[in-house]
This record gives structure tokens, C-alpha cells and sequence, in this order.
């Protein structure tokens, strides 16, 4: 068996498991092999799928990881990055989804697994902005603002303008924290106030303001459910 024989009955064997046992009994490397296989129709991509993981640590940190930074890993170029953004445009797209089909705080666990997935860099304060009907079903997921490592810039004049535009009446605020402590600050639970009592005299209530990391979340809440 010649080793260009031996890789196409690895490719083999790896898709007929996949259809005949579920993921459940691959390792991460293997599911990347296998994505990696519709870009690099040939050779052996298990040394690209390892040097993946190792360098960004996770799945996830590496789908979140930009298209330069994937690159930087020998084997990897415009056409594995083109599919791995697709991947994970796509599992955006299928949580969403799921978010659309209930109350938006019926499952939080859920809403916190969907924003992990939408922040780009996970380096950067992100703020986002969830816009309800009065039925505090999904309107529009909006990135309001990208910061930096400890800090991001909110407008509440504009963030409040733009729930008007939408008709929403109520707002989900939801922010990252890069150093994976997700303690409120003192201004986290100021601007959370302010944007709640200007809302407020509008018609439009903030439902609550979230702070994620990767691995956990918290909520600040506003005076008027405490």
C-alpha cells in the first residue's frame, strides 16, 4: 500500500464513521481533518488539524480566531480560512435560530452559547444589543461597539435611537469580558442605569445586561428587579 493509498483510506474510514457512529466518538483534531479535507483534496492534513488546536488552545478560540491569524499555520490558506468562516457563520445562523423560537430569556445558558459564538475576538470588549418585540422575542442582534482589552465606549443616545427605529420594546444588553472575570465594574452597573431610566421614559424597559467570557456570565440587573 502505497502512502497515497493509505491517506485516501484514512479519508475513507473517517467519513464512514462519522455516518455510522455520530461526532460524539471523534476527537476535535479528526472533526478538523475532516473539514480540512474539502480544501486540501490531497496529503496528510492531521499535522495541520494538531497545529490548529495547539496554537489556539480550542474549537472555539480558533473559530473566532481572524482569517490572517489562521494562515499564520503552515498549510493553511485563503480557501481552509474561506470554509472554516462559513462553518462558523453558519452555527451562528443555526443559534440564532433556535433563539428565535422562544422568549429570548427562556433559555439563557442558550443566549450566552449564541453571543460567544458572534464575538469575533475574544482579545476586545464587545458590546452587543439585543432589540424585542413586546413579546420579548428576537428583532435584531446588533454589535454596538468594539473596545479594547478592558474597556468599550456605549452611546445610549444611539442605542436608544435605534430601538425606536426597530419598534422594539425591550432591550438585552450583553458585553464580554477579555480577562474572563465577568465582575460588574462600577461603570458596567452605572451605564446599565442610565440606559434603563432613559429607556424607561421612553417605553422601552431593559430586561438585563449580561457580562460573558468564555467560560462563564453574570448578571447586573437593573434597581427596578431588585
Amino acid at each position: 500500500m502505497t502512502p497515497q493509498d493509505y491517506r485516501y483510506g484514512h479519508r475513507q474510514r473517517l467519513r464512514e464513521r462519522l455516518l455510522t457512529t455520530g461526532e460524539e466518538s471523534f476527537a476535535d483534531y479528526e472533526l478538523l481533518e475532516m473539514l480540512l479535507f474539502l480544501s486540501h483534496p490531497r496529503g496528510d492534513v492531521k499535522p495541520i488539524a494538531k497545529d490548529l488546536l495547539k496554537k489556539f488552545g480550542s474549537l472555539q478560540s480558533m473559530f473566532q480566531a481572524s482569517s490572517e491569524s489562521l494562515m499564520e499555520c503552515k498549510g493553511f490558506g485563503e480557501t481552509s480560512a474561506a470554509y472554516f468562516k462559513m462553518i462558523h457563520a453558519l452555527s451562528q445562523r443555526l443559534a440564532l435560530a433556535d433563539i428565535n423560537k422562544r422568549s429570548i430569556l427562556s433559555d439563557i445558558d442558550q443566549l450566552v452559547r449564541y453571543c460567544r459564538l458572534r464575538i469575533l475576538d475574544t482579545n476586545v470588549e464587545q458590546f452587543h444589543v439585543f432589540y424585542l418585540d413586546k413579546k420579548k422575542q428576537f428583532i435584531a442582534d446588533e454589535i454596538h461597539q468594539k473596545g479594547t482589552v478592558d474597556h468599550t465606549m456605549v452611546y445610549p443616545r444611539e442605542l436608544i435611537k435605534k430601538a425606536l427605529d426597530y419598534g422594539a420594546s425591550y432591550l438585552l444588553l450583553i458585553h464580554n469580558h477579555p480577562s474572563g472575570d465577568c465582575t460588574p465594574s462600577d461603570f458596567d452597573i452605572d451605564l446599565t442605569e442610565f440606559i434603563a431610566e432613559v429607556g424607561a421614559k421612553l417605553g422601552i424597559e431593559v430586561l438585563d445586561h449580561l457580562v460573558i467570557s468564555t467560560t462563564e456570565y453574570k448578571s447586573i440587573g437593573t434597581k427596578s428587579k431588585q
